[in-house]
């Protein structure tokens, strides 16, 4: 067990606070690093959040990063990172195919974690994964930073107040430009648009008119266009609920998009500016005129909502987090396997 797990009283009452540490050094490494160091200069999660640890596979790497921002260690390995017992909270930073291996290696050493999406390569990683989270007691989550957002609530509440009349389609939108990394079309990375890009497109709708609003996916069909590697470049996957309602998730790692959600209701329309990370909703009547702007609040990055939501959950002693339950991760991972398994796309550490 984590020094902190379950111990918010007694923490607060010493003033500890919860020691948050990066495995990896990358790109998205450097946003969290950002938002870690943001949250300490900020009252709101000064008191409790401390930007700790980052390990990489190379030692100056990660006593660069550390320099950069400020980190209290650096590490050359991933191992003495998990076995630091001062660490209460690892975000994994790495390429799809290593999450499921380097967060069991930080839970066995009592190391909570949160992953970054996608979450593993498939569900049986998730799986095993989540099955020694259990077997630790120690927090698992996934890092969806719009399923922690305000813009979730927000958008729930408009569609839960009827202004958009009866919901009966919705389509969501994630494209970007490529950028040559080779974590992005390399199979044995679990590359492709799906698990990169696609994975938002998908909770995107499951929140807006999915699981959140008790429906279930009835059917689904769905298609994508290769790389020359054989991951899906670009693809587009429609989903038909239990009611009838439709919704089309598309994305692409092959050009840019505008990146729109567009929630259709009998009454008018909604339009979220970018389902990644929304910062207003723009509502309009039938007769396509603007109703309303809706802005989200503002924000440090935006990571640092699930953040605060895993150092909670550690807090108070929980193995998940309400914003992002154990259930709506496989759900998305059970639902990303079945499309990609329609396009008849495995990954060659899947053979």
């Amino acid at each position: 067990m984590s020094r902190l797990n379950g111990r918010r009283a007694e923490a607060t009452a010493h003033g500890e606070k919860v020691n948050v540490a990066i495995l990896g050094a990358g790109s998205i490494a450097n946003t969290m690093a950002t938002t870690l160091v943001k949250m300490a200069a900020d009252e709101r999660y000064a008191g409790w959040i401390h930007p700790y640890a980052v390990a990489a596979r190379d030692y100056g790497r990660a006593e660069d990063f550390r320099a950069k921002y400020g980190f209290d260690k650096a590490y050359g390995s991933y191992e003495e990172l998990a076995e630091d017992p001062m660490v209460d909270l690892v975000y994994i930073a790495t390429p799809h195919n290593f999450h499921a291996e380097q967060a069991i290696l930080c839970l066995k050493a009592g190391r909570n974690v949160l992953v970054e999406k996608a979450f593993t390569a498939n569900t049986a990683q998730a799986r095993e994964l989540l099955a020694v989270a259990d077997e630790t007691g120690l927090l698992a989550t996934e890092a969806i930073w719009t399923r922690y957002q305000p813009s979730r609530r927000i958008i729930n509440e408009l569609i839960a107040s009827g202004e958009l009349g009866d919901v009966r389609a919705v389509r969501a939108e994630l494209s970007y430009e490529p950028h040559g990394r080779d974590r992005i079309t390399n199979p044995d990375l679990a590359g492709g648009a799906l698990l990169d890009v696609g994975v938002y497109s998908l909770n995107f709708i499951d929140m807006a008119v999915g699981a959140d609003h008790g429906r279930s996916v009835a059917r689904f069909d769905t298609t994508m266009v290769p790389f020359d590697t054989g991951v899906d470049a670009s693809n587009s996957t429609t989903l038909v609920y239990d009611d009838g309602l439709m919704a089309v998730a598309t994305s692409s790692r092959a050009a840019a998009s505008d990146r729109s959600g567009v929630i259709c209701g009998t009454k008018g329309y909604a339009v979220v500016d970018n389902i990644n990370n929304p910062l207003h909703v723009d509502v309009y009547g039938l007769d396509h005129e603007p109703v309303r702007r809706i802005d989200m609040p503002a924000q440090l990055t935006g990571y640092e909502y699930e953040v605060a939501a895993a150092a909670n959950a550690i807090l108070d002693g929980r193995g998940e987090c309400p914003e992002m339950p154990r259930a709506d991760t496989l759900r998305i991972m059970e639902l990303m396997d079945e499309i990609r398994g329609r396009w008849g796309l495995v990954y060659p550490f899947e053979r």
